[in-house]
C-alpha cells in the first residue's frame, strides 16, 4: 500500500518539520491540545480509534484518521514514525496508552509526550522511557490549590523546587526603584518583570520604579516565592 500524503498538497517532506506533530487520542485533553496546536500554526495529525471523535475534528485540523495506535503497521502507514514530536493523549485506557508508547518508544526518533491519569500510569511510562510525561489534573489541582490558598494571581512551578508567581508588589516596594529595594537579599526571590495598567509587560532593572497597581512576576524558590506573594 503506497504511504498516503497527509499534507497535500504540500511534500510529504514537510512531516518531518519542526511544526508539525501527532496527537493520539483526542479526548479533552488531546483534543484541546491538538486544536491549541492548530491555532498556532502547527500542522497536526489527530488519530483516533473512535470514528465519532474523529469525525467531529474533521476540518479543524491538518488531517485526522480513526486507527488503532496499538498496531504498529497501522503506525507506519500513517507516516507517524517520521515525525519529530508525538503526544501520546491517551487516558482512558491503559492497555492502549502502554502499547501505544511502547510502539513509538521504539521508532527511536521522536520527541515523546505521554499522558498519565494516576500515579502507578506515570510511573510506567517512566520506566518505559517517557521524558515527557504529563498528569493534567494532577499539575492543574496543585497549581490551583497554590492560587486559593495565597494572593497570586498566576502561578507556575518547576520540578526543581522553583517558581514562577504573578503577584502585585507589596507596599514597602511603592513608588521605589527596584534596585532600592533588597528585595534579593530579603526575601531570596527576583523581580523579573512588571505590568502598568493597561500595558504590556516588560522586563524589570535596577531602575524600575514599582507602584501600587503593577502587576509583576517574580521568580525563585517555590515557598520564597509564595511567601513574597503573600506579602501583598
Amino acid at each position: 500500500m503506497a504511504k498516503p500524503s497527509l499534507f497535500a498538497p504540500k511534500s510529504t517532506n514537510r512531516i518531518a518539520d519542526a511544526d508539525s506533530v501527532v496527537v493520539i487520542g483526542l479526548g479533552r485533553f488531546g483534543g484541546s491540545l491538538a486544536l491549541e496546536l492548530a491555532r498556532a500554526g502547527t500542522e497536526v495529525l489527530g488519530i483516533d480509534a473512535d470514528e465519532e471523535i474523529v469525525q467531529s475534528f474533521n476540518g479543524r485540523l491538518t488531517h485526522v484518521v480513526r486507527a488503532n495506535s496499538t498496531k504498529e503497521d497501522a503506525l507506519r502507514q500513517l507516516s507517524v514514525h517520521e515525525f519529530d514530536r508525538i503526544v501520546v493523549g491517551i487516558g482512558s485506557d491503559l492497555e492502549a496508552s502502554i502499547l501505544t508508547t511502547s510502539i513509538l518508544l521504539g521508532f527511536d526518533r521522536p520527541s515523546l509526550w505521554a499522558k498519565a491519569v494516576s500515579e502507578p500510569h506515570a510511573q510506567i511510562l517512566t520506566q518505559l522511557g517517557v521524558k515527557h510525561v504529563i498528569r493534567p489534573e494532577h499539575d492543574m489541582g496543585k497549581r490551583v490549590a497554590h492560587l486559593v490558598r495565597g494572593t497570586m494571581l498566576d502561578y507556575i512551578e518547576f520540578d526543581d523546587d522553583f517558581a514562577m508567581v504573578k503577584t502585585r508588589p507589596p507596599r514597602e516596594t511603592w513608588d521605589r526603584e527596584l534596585g532600592t529595594t533588597k528585595i534579593r537579599a530579603n526575601y531570596g526571590i527576583t523581580v523579573i518583570a512588571v505590568k502598568r495598567r493597561d500595558g504590556n509587560w516588560d522586563y524589570t532593572t535596577a531602575r524600575t520604579v514599582l507602584y501600587s497597581d503593577d502587576e509583576i512576576i517574580v521568580a525563585g524558590p517555590t515557598r520564597k516565592a509564595e511567601a513574597f506573594s503573600a506579602l501583598t
